[in-house]
């Protein structure tokens, strides 16, 4: 493991990480298409540079309720090898390196409910816990349905 460069987004009072390398853009909360019979946190999709993007509620899949109102949300767009997801977290804060010998995994694996958090950085003045947007991708429920959803759509619009 190398040192980490990563973008700080906010949900609930804790600070998560998201490699730099997939995030392509951060955006505030734009038209978002509602798509019927979808798990709660998927808002729907949203257009990002002409591409359909799932936008996510982070907020909403780690704390059971929605940044949607909140004026510093933010939709994080992330590259996945299978599609775009955007991400609504409270708010992106700051990118930072985090060294290596800060990072931990320590007493994350034990809990199989969030396999997208990989590691923990340990810093002196917080804690920042590090997501996976792959692992995040492949391991909600209703993310097939969702690539799937998209994926037609890509094809509709050829």
């Amino acid at each position: 493991m190398a040192d980490l460069k990563a973008v700080i987004v906010q949900c609930g009072q804790e600070d998560y990480a998201l490699p730099v390398e997939s995030v392509i853009t951060i955006e505030k909360l734009e038209r978002v298409n509602p798509i019927p019979h979808l798990p709660d946190y998927m808002l729907g999709l949203m257009k990002n540079r002409g591409e359909l993007v799932p936008i996510l509620d982070f907020q909403r899949i780690l704390y059971g309720n929605s940044a949607v109102n909140d004026e510093n949300a933010r939709v994080v767009i992330l590259q996945t090898e299978n599609l775009h997801i955007g991400l609504l977290v409270l708010h992106a804060k700051e990118i930072i390196d985090i060294p290596e010998n800060k990072l931990t995994s320590s007493g994350l694996m034990a809990y199989s409910r969030t396999p997208y958090f990989t590691t923990v950085a340990n810093l002196e003045d917080r804690m920042i816990t590090v997501v996976d947007p792959e692992i995040l991708s492949k391991t909600l429920s209703g993310m097939d349905e969702i690539g799937e959803y998209v994926a037609s759509q890509r094809l509709q619009e050829m």
